[in-house]
């Protein structure tokens, strides 16, 4: 257990801002539990967000999805936002495999990463305002978090390093798919405790994203790394808000 809270701590310290007032050592024991912890964050910081909306305050639900994306971003310190925009600059450059990963570990933003960033923020807003007057389940606030990073996750295991070096390659020396089924855990738990299908067509479009994504990465940048893996993060939140309003709007939950 020693070894599972300190990877939790990894986990939290990694993907949000919230302080983690303890030294946490960094070996191959607790790099596993790490990346299992990834969705268990995901539902813990969108368990602010559902409490937020079965508050039922009195803001209009405009004011309250941005209040949701300010959350999402703030919580995560933009650490995945700036991954997006490195990703789409790179890949909106139309430039050789080597060129690509010069633009990428460019400090500054070009027009494509901008562009990208705005759409994808706009987006979210748009999907989240949508389901609120929709009143759909506030789970959602839980789901689209948490999946998105069981897909960086199972990303890191199922991609191949795009170099000997890095981040992702770091993660690669001592994780296995075992990692990333067990990082699944989780929202399987949640799934089975609330007893929402919203859970299943989640899970249904992770599947598609991550299928999708990984032969771009493959065909694009020939193997993944931080960038690329934040990258998932926002896009995989993204594409879950798409999956579970089209079937919300439909009727089929």
């Amino acid at each position: 257990m020693k070894n599972a809270s300190a990877g939790f701590l990894l986990s939290m310290q990694f993907l949000t801002r919230i302080p983690v007032p303890v030294e946490v050592p960094w070996n191959a024991q607790t790099s596993r539990w790490a990346l299992r912890a990834y969705p268990l964050i995901g539902l813990l910081i969108g368990l602010i967000p559902v409490l937020f909306v079965w508050m039922e305050v009195s803001f209009s639900p405009l004011v309250q999805a941005m209040m949701i994306v300010t959350f999402f971003v703030w919580i995560s310190g933009g650490l995945h936002l700036d991954g997006w925009m490195d990703v789409f600059d790179a890949a909106g450059s139309n430039a050789p495999l080597d060129k690509k990963w010069e633009i990428m570990k460019d400090p500054h933003v070009g027009s494509f990463g901008i562009a990208a960033l705005l759409f994808l923020l706009g987006w979210k807003v748009v999907l989240v305002h949508e389901l609120l007057v929709q009143e759909a389940s506030p789970l959602i606030f839980m789901i689209y978090p948490a999946l998105a990073r069981w897909k960086a996750a199972v990303l890191l295991t199922v991609v191949p390093a795009a170099k000997p070096s890095g981040l992702a390659h770091t993660w690669q020396k001592h994780i296995t798919g075992k990692d990333a089924f067990l990082a699944g855990v989780p929202f399987a738990a949640a799934f089975i405790f609330s007893g929402s299908f919203l859970f299943i067509w989640a899970a249904f479009g992770a599947g598609i994203f991550l299928v999708l994504y990984r032969l771009w990465i493959l065909k694009h940048f020939k193997g993944i790394n931080g960038d690329l893996a934040g990258a998932s993060i926002e896009g995989g939140e993204l594409w879950t808000l798409f999956i579970l309003w089209i079937f919300i709007s439909s009727g089929m939950v």
